[in-house]
Order: structure tokens, then C-alpha cells, then sequence
């Protein structure tokens, strides 16, 4: 039942589009392909995840090809300013810095810092609750400067592992009390592994993922933003959020948001001129 509630939320019609999204060259995009469950490697080869699956159902959508390369993430920005791609399918944070130098759509996803635990454990109710205990994080990350610079306010201890499935490994077996990574990621660990169960959400550390563009290629944002809208309203975006990281988005999470004007709201960049999404 669930294949056939996807396949019939991606077999809707082309939209009525401007010209440059009718047909064309192929996209160029690329992803970081080790970050799962958005890119990571298919056995047969290639690329699979969630991030994968969105932009080559909005190149459908448009009406052309899509070529999908997998980089470091730490190129593909540059990369993108160059020429090479004409938008990044890898997920991006925006922030104020980055929308300075870049044009972006309207988030697609939410990210924020969430925790996992243990099943059975219980469960994390406020950052007070981590006194006493210890946090396991991916060693170098956005979560575990978060946790260097808050352990001895707030009274945890870190445990940084090499890899995010290491920190979540240690706390299935009980040498850490959490883990601390981002939501989608803990989402997706948590329907890998049935011993741990997502938990607290810090939510001051929600910020947009959206795709960046180059400052000069408006016209493409703005035709890639309107799929992606028309996307969030036929449920197909959330499909492939709960396809990707086994939980059903909420109403009020980016997956089921068409914000307004083009663009992330109160960044640079960002168009706030009232439009209607063209879906047929």
C-alpha cells in the first residue's frame, strides 16, 4: 500500500512553467555522497537517498535530465560558483553568510540538533536533564563544537567518535547516554536500529535546508522553488521525508510549508513578491 501511495503521489502532470523549465540541457547538480540517508553510494553504483530522489523528481517535473555527481561537500560550493553545477541537490544550511554569496530556494527540510537514546532509557526532557551524563557526537561536527562549548555549563560529559553510526552505536550499548546529531540523521539511524529512539529537539538550532544557486540565475531559482512548492502540496516532498527517515513530517515542518515570496524570509536573497505556485 505504501509503494502504491508514492508512486501515486510522484505521477502528477508537468507544470506549466516559464520557458526555461520547459525541456532544455540537462541539470547539473551534485551531493555530498557520504552523508546518509540524503546521498550515499547504491551497491549497483551511483547515488541513492533522499536529496537524490527530490531533485531528480523536480527535474522530471520540468521536464528535463538531471546529472547527479557525488563530491566532498567541502568542493561543492566552490564548484557551483565556477560553473560546473548549476545548483547544489546536496542539503545546505542557510545562513546569513551563505545568502550573501548565494541565491537559494525556500527550505525543503528542517534541520536541527536533535538527541537520541537508548530504548527504554528516559527520556531527555530539557538540556537540564543531560547533567550527569554523557553525550556521544560525530568528532569534529557542528554537534560537537555545540557540546565542547556547553558540557561544563550544562554538567555532560562528550564521548567524539569518527563516525556518527560509532556514536550511535555507543549509546545502543549503554557507554553513552545520547547521541547528538542532526534530525535527519538521527531519524534515519533510529529505523536502522530499533534500540534507539529519537528524542529531545533543540529547537533554537532550526535553520532552512534549502538548494543554492548561483546570484545571477534567478530565473532558475525561482522555477525550481515553484516545483518544489507545488511538490509540498501534492505530498510528494513529505513522502520521501517519511520514505527516507521512517517518521511522518508534521504539518507545520518545511516538507508541508509553501512559505511565502522565493527565497528563505528575512535573508538576503530572499523575493518576497506574492506568487502562486503554477501546478497542473
Amino acid at each position: 500500500m505504501r509503494r502504491l501511495l508514492l508512486a501515486a503521489a510522484f505521477a502528477a502532470p508537468l507544470f506549466a512553467l516559464p520557458a526555461l523549465a520547459q525541456g532544455g540541457p540537462p541539470l547539473r547538480t551534485a551531493v555530498d555522497g557520504t552523508f546518509a540517508p540524503h546521498a550515499f553510494p547504491r551497491l549497483e553504483g551511483g547515488v541513492q537517498g533522499f536529496n537524490v530522489d527530490l531533485f531528480r523528481e523536480v527535474a522530471r517535473r520540468m521536464g528535463r535530465e538531471i546529472t547527479v555527481d557525488s563530491a566532498s561537500f567541502s568542493g561543492l560550493v566552490p564548484a557551483l560558483n565556477a560553473g560546473r553545477y548549476d545548483f547544489l541537490a546536496a542539503p545546505v544550511t542557510v545562513t546569513k553568510e551563505r545568502a550573501e554569496g548565494m541565491l537559494f530556494t525556500e527550505g525543503y527540510l528542517f534541520t536541527e540538533f536533535q538527541l537520541g537514546i537508548r530504548r527504554g532509557n528516559t527520556p531527555i526532557r530539557s538540556l537540564d536533564d543531560l547533567r550527569g551524563k554523557a553525550i556521544a557526537v560525530n568528532k569534529g561536527s557542528a554537534y560537537d563544537a555545540w557540546a565542547q562549548a556547553n558540557a561544563e555549563r550544562l554538567g555532560f560529559t562528550i564521548q567524539a567518535y569518527d563516525t556518527n553510526p560509532d556514536a550511535v552505536q555507543a549509546v545502543i550499548s549503554n557507554r553513552a547516554y545520547a547521541v547528538l546529531a542532526g534530525n535527519t540523521v538521527v531519524k534515519y539511524a533510529a529505523s536502522q536500529q530499533r534500540n534507539l529512539v529519537p528524542d529531545f529537539v533543540l529547537r533554537e538550532t532550526r535553520a532552512h535546508w534549502a538548494a543554492p544557486f548561483r546570484r545571477d540565475n534567478v530565473e532558475l531559482r525561482n522555477a525550481v522553488e515553484n516545483v518544489l512548492e507545488c511538490m509540498k502540496r501534492d505530498g510528494s516532498v513529505a513522502a520521501l521525508s517519511e520514505k527516507w527517515f521512517g517518521a511522518k513530517p508534521a504539518a507545520d515542518d518545511a516538507e508541508n510549508t509553501v512559505f511565502p515570496g522565493y527565497g528563505v524570509p528575512d535573508l538576503p536573497g530572499y523575493d518576497p513578491t506574492p506568487h502562486e505556485p503554477r501546478c497542473s
